[in-house]
């Protein structure tokens, strides 16, 4: 999200709807095929919610304002999601006739309605969710390791900074991205390493 925000912000883009908190609230998550029943379903739900910010809206505002980029998130309007947590969890469920986030995707469906524009290609609009690495491709995920294998060494990996005290990433590339956030946070990031 932060190289992609790197993206957006090169073309001229200032502010982007983000979708953080949809597979929250409408249990879009895979996993979610396997909820028993209507009640574990919703308080997982809830579970995911309440903790938005410790990952997904935390990781989607960092990486968004370190570029200059204004991330939106309407899935987490208030009044929105109080509708949205307030629907029977029952029609959220997965079933044999209703894929993940059934009743988002069916919002923005348009094929009972002849003569309307289709807000986006069903192949898209009725596709399986995908993990993030999986929806942009193995091969930008390998070219990101393999990026991150340049720009740290196993001398780095064996001597980490001592600022970092006993928070040390246990990855190459997770040694990278700290790096890159330090030296934007520094304004010392070069953009061309």
């Amino acid at each position: 999200m932060f190289l992609l925000s790197r993206k957006i912000k090169a073309l001229g883009v200032k502010m982007v709807l983000s979708g953080e908190g949809s597979d929250e609230i409408f249990g879009g998550y895979l996993y979610f095929h396997a909820a028993p029943n209507k009640k574990e379903f919703h308080e997982e739900t809830v579970r995911r919610v309440k903790n938005l910010h410790l990952a997904d809206c935390l990781r989607a505002n960092k990486s968004t304002a370190a570029w200059g980029v204004e991330a939106r998130v309407p899935f987490l309007d208030k009044e929105f999601l109080d509708v949205a947590m307030n629907i029977d969890p029952q029609e959220k469920m997965i079933t044999k006739d209703r894929i993940e986030k059934y009743i988002l995707r069916k919002a923005f469906d348009t094929s009972d309605e002849p003569g309307e524009k289709p807000y986006l290609p069903e192949k898209i609009l009725w596709r399986q969710k995908e993990q993030f690495s999986d929806g942009v491709g193995y091969g930008w995920i390998d070219g990101l390791k393999d990026n991150a294998e340049l720009h740290v060494s196993d001398e780095d990996m064996k001597n980490p900074k001592p600022e970092w005290g006993n928070d040390i990433p246990d990855t190459k590339e997770a040694y990278w991205y700290r790096c890159m956030a330090i030296a934007i946070h520094e304004n010392k990031y070069d953009e061309t390493k």
